[in-house]
């Protein structure tokens, strides 16, 4: 079963990445997630001064670490999603 997890990534100076080095920060995740066979997908980063939050859709927690160690992006927090909620949760 595929749980979903948000990652928060400590990484220096990532909010004031250039389009090119986006670009080449999502091909080395893409590989990552390659080399995991279908065991993690990346739904989306938030990329603030000095953080990402990253969402992925992973079979274990396991799953996200191995992409970091792959990635050589680190996973300083890892916290799995228990719910999802939004404007339209009250219709």
């Amino acid at each position: 079963m595929m749980k979903r997890y948000v990652i928060e990534r400590e990484i220096a100076g990532v909010g004031r990445l250039n389009a090119e080095q986006l670009r080449a920060t999502a091909a080395t995740s893409n590989r990552a997630l390659a080399k995991l066979a279908g065991k993690a997908q990346w739904e989306h980063s938030y990329l603030v001064d000095d953080k990402t939050f990253c969402v992925y859709i992973a079979d274990s927690e396991a799953s996200v670490r191995e992409h970091a160690r792959l990635s050589g992006f680190p996973a300083s927090k890892v916290t799995e999603v228990r719910a999802v909620i939004g404007p339209m949760t009250e219709a």
